[in-house]
């Protein structure tokens, strides 16, 4: 008898909840339903609408109870470090704040003079962000917030969904290791960050691991949906923990790059990497499946492109790809983590003032534009790499593209071309997938994360992209060390 698992995948901008389903012909998805997730802006601050996630993730249940199927089970992935205060008679406090809120400007200084920056990153092995949780915590604090001053429990975002939908508090592995909370020796949180903002383990949620069963519905969850007793279990509840679990690799000498709006680069490893050189780098030990940990690298992405085409119309992908490819190869080159390029009034300009400032050839055409930043990326993604592998207890033989971006074949082959070995592009669902996948090792259809990549890449149609034009790509690539500042 088939089992369908039922995936809650929520991002900053939209969510979605999907039905997954093993066939002999490997894993089925069924897009439910499909929402936007909208800030909500008011008295300087932003915050998310939980109360409207929480709606959307119901009325995709009832979809689904409508058409008489019966679901396994329930799981939850959402972006990171956001949190809910949770009152002692159990209620939200107030909508949660959004991580893009200005609140924490300037807040790791103000932690850090309590506490070195490097004990902070020495403990936790996680990157230095002020949105990062312990900022927000520590922020919240300072300005005596009402909702933090009266909060009897902190949960983060799918554990706050998980809690809306079964009445179980509980604090998820992955999505934790965001908060810059968790010793990443202990994989437990860390009493003296705690102590810091004011907090103790019992103010959080029972510790749980990916594939622990938080609850079942309740029965006003029932009563609304129309469905049974369902249990909801804790999957990689970080978004980016459900997507590497499903990254199709047949064994562990590769590295993965989560494409998208943002990219991620790492390696998964089986104890932290924190040490001078990760502090250096800036580069994160997030918790993943299997106690694993994803050391990885935040590099700015599709946002490049994609600020470029408020200026250029309904444009399509394809067409902006095949006029990069009619191009002049390397004619510019930018660094696409300046600073210069995180949030501009207009990325056009700012790309080609870039170019300017350092003695190349300024983009003209639309094309040359997309050309600059994929070249730039994949050259980007070399020098990540090439770090990742001083870093890494593996050989990295392998990249793996997962996301959005792994339906780029123009920048698939470029990443192939810099990095010098064999790119394989796929899944672009692998948060969703990663998702369900969970689930169903914890209703025992796979026992391991191993066996279920397996799967996955034998089941899910995958792209392997071999190096070209290397000689060129190694000259490029001095070419674009020389120019970045």
């Amino acid at each position: 008898m088939k089992q369908n698992f039922f995936a809650v995948d929520l991002g900053a901008t939209s969510g979605r909840t999907i039905l997954g389903t093993f066939t002999e012909g490997g894993l089925n998805l069924e897009e439910i339903n499909r929402f936007p997730n909208h800030l909500i802006e008011v008295g300087g601050h932003f915050y998310w609408d939980i109360y409207a996630l929480y709606r959307h993730i119901i009325d995709g249940l009832k979809q689904v109870a409508h058409r008489g199927e019966s679901i396994a089970s329930i799981g939850i992935d959402t972006w990171g470090v956001d949190f809910v205060c949770i009152g002692k008679d159990g209620n939200l406090l107030r909508q949660p704040y959004a991580y893009r809120d200005p609140h924490t400007a300037g807040a790791p200084e103000a932690l850090f003079a309590r506490i070195p920056r490097s004990e902070v990153y020495g403990k936790t092995g996680i990157q230095i962000m002020n949105f990062n949780s312990l900022f927000q915590l520590d922020t919240l604090r300072r300005n005596r917030d009402s909702a933090l001053e009266a909060a009897d429990k902190i949960l983060f975002m799918p554990d706050a969904l998980s809690y809306m939908l079964t009445g179980e508090m509980v604090t998820e592995y992955t999505i934790a290791s965001t908060a810059q909370l968790v010793n990443a020796r202990t994989r437990r949180l860390e009493p003296e960050l705690l102590k810091a903002v004011g907090l103790s383990e019992k103010n959080f949620g029972r510790f749980v691991f990916p594939g622990e069963k938080v609850g079942v519905l309740t029965e006003e969850a029932q009563k609304i949906t129309g469905l049974g007793a369902i249990p909801v279990i804790a999957v990689a509840g970080h978004d980016t923990g459900s997507a590497v679990a499903a990254v199709p690799a047949l064994d562990r000498n590769f590295a993965y790059l989560s494409s998208g709006t943002w990219s991620l680069m790492g390696v998964e490893t089986d104890a932290p990497v924190i040490n001078a050189e990760t502090e250096a780098l800036n580069f994160t030990n997030e918790g993943g499946v299997e106690g694993t940990i994803r050391l990885l690298k935040n590099i700015c992405g599709m946002w490049l492109l994609e600020r470029c085409r408020l200026n250029w119309g309904d444009t399509s992908y394809p067409e902006l790809i095949s006029e990069a490819d009619a191009c002049e190869p390397f004619r510019s080159l930018i660094n696409p983590d300046d600073d210069c390029f995180a949030n501009p009034a207009d990325m056009e300009k700012a790309i080609a003032e870039y170019c300017r400032a350092t003695a190349q050839a300024v983009p003209e055409k639309r094309g040359q534009v997309v050309r600059c930043i994929f070249e730039s990326l994949a050259l980007r993604y070399r020098q990540v790499l090439e770090n990742l592998r001083s870093l890494s207890p593996r050989p990295i033989e392998t990249l793996h593209v997962i996301g959005g971006g792994s339906r780029n074949d123009l920048l698939n082959q470029f990443t192939a071309n810099a990095i010098g070995i064999p790119v394989v592009a796929g899944p672009s669902e692998a948060t969703a997938i990663g998702n369900v996948m969970i689930q169903a090792m914890a209703a025992g259809e796979e026992t391991d994360v191993a066996g279920m990549r397996r799967l996955i890449n034998s089941s899910i149609p995958l792209k392997t992209y071999h190096p070209q034009d290397t000689e060129a790509w190694d000259a490029a690539y001095i070419h674009f060390k020389n120019c970045i500042r």
